[in-house]
Order: structure tokens, then sequence, then C-alpha cells
């Protein structure tokens, strides 16, 4: 199943100033998440962003700022975001059926989100370029799990070019010169 910008919501996971900095290939993978969020805004594909216990873990990266201003932003203390209310909440009334993922840790925060969000049947897509853990083997082992799941496992210009549908249109015009250059 493709993408589709009507129906898709997105997830930023746990991208918080104390767990940042220990991810592999940090700068990476908060960039894709980051230039996906704002493909997504200017698509009108809402967001919501997760903060496991933020007194501890700081609040989400700077980096992330202009895409949090325009997300709603759930603390959680559960590992998988699926099982706080006020998530719950979020998602049922975005009626939005594909849930895209990205964050951080893959191996504990995604993997939980995804497996539950599948047990209450969204269609779910991990981003891969866009999700990251302290180790690259947590990560990799992280998304054959979620792949023997049944969660889609895509990269983050899958998910823009899915959106866009087709060529030729404004739309597509703006987020290629804006985004996706050569």
């Amino acid at each position: 199943m493709l993408l589709n910008a009507a129906d898709s919501l997105v997830v930023f996971i746990d991208v918080q100033e104390k767990l940042a900095p220990v991810i592999h290939q940090r700068d990476q993978v908060i960039g894709r998440m980051r230039w996906l969020g704002e493909i997504a805004h200017e698509l009108t594909v809402p967001t919501v962003v997760t903060e496991q216990y933020p007194k501890g873990l700081g609040i989400s990266v700077d980096d992330l700022s202009a895409i949090i201003e325009n997300s709603r932003v759930i603390e959680k203390l559960h590992f998988s975001a699926w099982q706080e209310p006020q998530f719950v909440d979020a998602l049922k009334e975005s009626n939005k059926h594909q849930v895209v993922l990205m964050g951080i840790e893959a191996h504990v925060c995604i993997l939980q989100t995804a497996v539950d969000l599948l047990q209450a049947g969204y269609r779910v897509f991990v981003v891969e370029d866009a999700i990251g853990s302290r180790r690259e083997t947590d990560k990799q082992a992280a998304l054959a799990r979620m792949r023997a799941h049944g969660v889609e496992v895509i990269t983050s210009e899958m998910a823009a070019y899915e959106w866009l549908h087709k060529s030729g249109t404004d739309t597509f015009r703006t987020i290629t010169k804006n985004w996706i250059r050569g």
C-alpha cells in the first residue's frame, strides 16, 4: 500500500535533548526527520510529537522546533506511545489510518509503538533513514522485527513522492524546488 497524504499522520517519537546526542548518525537522522516534517507541513499532513519523560530527558531538540510549533506535543511515560491516552485520543481525532513514524530509539519506543498501532488496526510506516538507536545493531534488529510484524519500512523520499502522487502540479513544483534538489 502506498502512502496517501490525505490519510497520513506523522509521529515524531522522543527526539529529545538528552537522548539525541548518543544516537548513531544523529545529525543525518534528525536532518531527515526535519526534511520530511517540513514537507508534511507543506502538504498539510498533521504531525504529533511525543516526549518520553521530559523532566529527565529534556524537550525535543531545537532542530525540530519549527515542526513542533505546528504539532500536538504529548508527554509520555510508556515506551509505546499507544499506551498513553492522550496519544490514542490524538490519533482518533485525526481520523487518519496511515501512521508514519520517525524518531528514537528504534528498538524501544519506535518498535513498541509500531507493533501496538498495528494491533489497533492502523497501517504503520517507519521511515528507515529518520529513525535511530544508540547502536546500529539495535536499529537493524528493530527494523527486521517490525518488518516481520507487517510494518512498512520506507525512506523519507519514498514518503515525499508517495504523498505527492504525481508531477506537473504546483504542489510538486513547490516541493521539488524547496526540498528535493537533484
